[in-house]
């Protein structure tokens, strides 16, 4: 099943995504005389209730055309992130050939703990938005980036999962594009606490949650040494229309199920969790210009920049697309801290 989410009259709607139309499932679900939860987070909380009455409506509707009437144009609709309001949102770092050529272009050698453990940090899950415009501060302009990844939605609780069992609290995948502010994202990373600033202020998700079953005549097995599943899906990034980053899910090095069992050791995780793959080879700009720079001295580093639109595109999970917007507000961070140590 593909999963959206959607505005109405100031309430978020859950809504099967079928052929370029969205059927609302609490509406689909009263024609059968059943309760259906309006939101996702609701519907991800109680799946043991509701997932079969999702399974019922989309057999209903893909092998017999039931519901016709109760289908939404697709691009009618404000649509929001699959998961509007998750739990909790983490971004891990599991594709060694972004760290490693990010590293290589500040000088750095490839890091050797990132091969024993994956690592992960928390970001800001009320900063979340999908399709659509993304509102930036005048610092925020200051190397804007995008980041093209994979994202997983956590479908049950468990705690102290091993990764031999981890890839089973998967509900489902989306494209997660993590939006960054680099010149924010040094200076604060200098403390060593890790970003803040310079990654609050935006994550896009969507356009479309796809569940784990879908994604089956994709899974491949995971890499030497690793344990989890891992799917066969080309990553493509664009920015107003001009091909950027080009790279494979199945480039993962940590497997989903791996940072799981990180993730979980002590530690709950819950129904709407969202963890971010962390970014894929080339899927930045901060990497592009790193690599570019070295091959060519006179190289202008370019970054994202009022009214850009960036594309992000997986197969089978969809094509999530946002435009720069700069919102009107003078105050700056980065001048009050100069001003400050003069």
């Amino acid at each position: 099943m593909q999963f959206v989410s959607f505005l109405k009259e100031g309430k978020s709607h859950v809504g099967l995504f079928f052929r370029g139309k969205v059927l609302p499932l609490a509406q689909a679900a009263q024609r059968l005389g059943k309760a259906f939860p309006l939101d996702m987070k609701s519907y991800l909380w109680h799946l043991d209730e509701y997932e079969p009455i999702a399974k019922e409506i989309h057999q209903r509707l893909t092998k017999q055309g039931d519901f016709q009437e109760l289908l939404l144009p697709y691009h009618s609709l404000e649509i929001q992130a699959p998961v509007p309001q998750p739990t909790s949102c983490r971004d891990a770092y599991a594709f060694r050939q972004h760290v490693a050529a990010a590293r290589k272009s500040r000088g750095l050698e490839m890091i050797p703990e990132y091969d024993q453990f994956p690592v992960f940090y928390y970001t800001n899950h009320n900063a979340i938005i999908g399709p659509g415009p993304v509102k930036v501060m005048k610092d925020h302009l200051i190397k804007l980036d995008y980041e093209l990844e994979v994202a997983a939605v956590i479908g049950k609780r468990g705690r102290n999962i091993e990764a031999k069992d981890a890839d089973n609290y998967i509900y489902g995948y989306m494209i997660m594009n993590d939006f960054s502010a680099r010149q924010l994202q040094r200076e604060e990373m200098k403390l060593n606490l890790g970003p803040a600033k310079g990654k609050d202020f935006a994550t896009a998700l969507g356009p479309v949650l796809v569940t784990r079953d879908e994604l089956e005549p994709f899974k491949i097995p995971p890499k030497e040494g690793h344990i989890g599943e891992r799917y066969n899906l080309v990553m493509k990034a664009y920015l107003n229309g001009e091909l950027m980053s080009l790279g494979n899910f199945a480039d993962m090095d940590w497997t989903f199920a791996e940072i799981i069992e990180r993730i979980s050791y002590g530690c709950d995780i819950l129904p709407g969790d969202v963890i971010g793959s962390g970014t894929v080879g080339t899927g930045c700009l901060l990497e592009i210009n790193g690599t570019r720079k070295m091959q060519d001295p006179d190289y202008e580093p370019i970054w994202l920049k009022e009214g850009d639109v960036i594309e992000l595109e997986v197969d089978f999970l969809g094509k999530l697309r946002n435009t720069i917007e700069v919102e009107d507000y003078n105050y700056s961070i980065l001048a009050k801290k100069k001003t400050a140590v003069q």
